[in-house]
């Protein structure tokens, strides 16, 4: 299977725009031969709003035109995709949401659970949503976006759900460097799964968005890297079986491991333990 990574660059507010951009990349990763392609976290809509009030103009339900638009896109070309948009919430409030589509509809949705204080995130709604894997016959997919990343829990949760690639679309601001640059190998590797990190660049609202968009196979490997400023498309061949076979034998009958059959839950409480952390920020 192959997929594919848009690092793109988006412009804030200008929907329509963004999703012609956005259905003229799917075209060049058909024409490729990638059977899903990922594009960033707010490709839709641009991510560095002011105001939640600012924010609201742009928000669609999953259910509304842009999506119905890409549904039709994979429609007339084939494949999935996976991008990021803003969704209305309860009490008119914003979800950063990603949903994955094909040609016959929404394969799935997801709203982000971890929430930095930066951009729209000032202003977004928590995901109020458990973790979830979307099977698409060929391959199970997880959807985290930017932040979760720096979770592991969230990429554990979605592997012990039968994740065999995490697709990231994200935002990383300068500072996420070392994240993009190491966190996102050592996901897959502590998980055993594919996991494609899928960057935007240009600049919005004070922020110069770094690239570095990265796919890293099941021992941590990288298998494509983008650059920290140019607009690109990042190709990787991957084998779901790969994903799903999790005891690594290195020398047979003296070196084995599996780090999920290995695990010690026992000994984790603390993992679920909620804590009582000052919000920076929110209230």
């Amino acid at each position: 299977m192959k997929i594919a990574g848009v690092q793109m660059d988006v412009k804030i507010g200008e929907v329509s725009q963004n999703l012609d951009s956005m259905i003229s990349r799917l075209k060049e990763t058909r024409k490729e031969g990638a059977d899903l392609t990922i594009f960033p976290e707010c490709a839709l809509t641009g991510y560095c709003f002011d105001s939640l009030d600012e924010a609201r103009q742009f928000a669609e339900p999953t259910s509304g035109p842009s999506v119905q638009t890409m549904i039709a896109a994979c429609a007339d070309l084939g494949g999935i995709a996976v991008f990021g948009m803003l969704e209305p919430a309860g009490d008119a409030g914003v979800f950063n949401a990603a949903v994955m589509v094909n040609g016959e509809g929404v394969l799935g949705t997801y709203r982000k659970v971890h929430l930095p204080f930066l951009g729209v995130d000032q202003f977004s709604t928590f995901g109020d949503r458990p973790f979830d894997v979307i099977d698409t016959g060929d391959l199970k997919v997880g959807l985290n976006i930017c932040y979760d990343s720096a979770f592991p829990e969230s990429s554990r949760e979605l592997t012990l759900l039968g994740a065999d690639l995490i697709a990231l679309p994200t935002n990383w601001p300068p500072g996420a460097e070392h994240v993009a640059e190491h966190a996102i190998n050592t996901r897959a590797m502590e998980n055993g799964i594919y996991y494609a990190a899928v960057n935007r660049v240009g600049h919005e609202r004070g922020y110069d968005f770094i690239g570095k968009s990265r796919i890293c196979g099941v021992a941590g490997e990288t298998l494509a890297v983008a650059d920290h400023a140019n607009e690109t498309i990042l190709y990787a061949e991957i084998d779901p079986a790969a994903a799903r076979k999790k005891r690594v034998e290195r020398i047979p009958g003296k070196h084995s491991i599996d780090r999920m059959a290995d695990r010690r839950p026992e000994f984790y409480q603390n993992l679920i333990t909620p804590h009582q952390l000052p919000k920076p920020g929110r209230e």
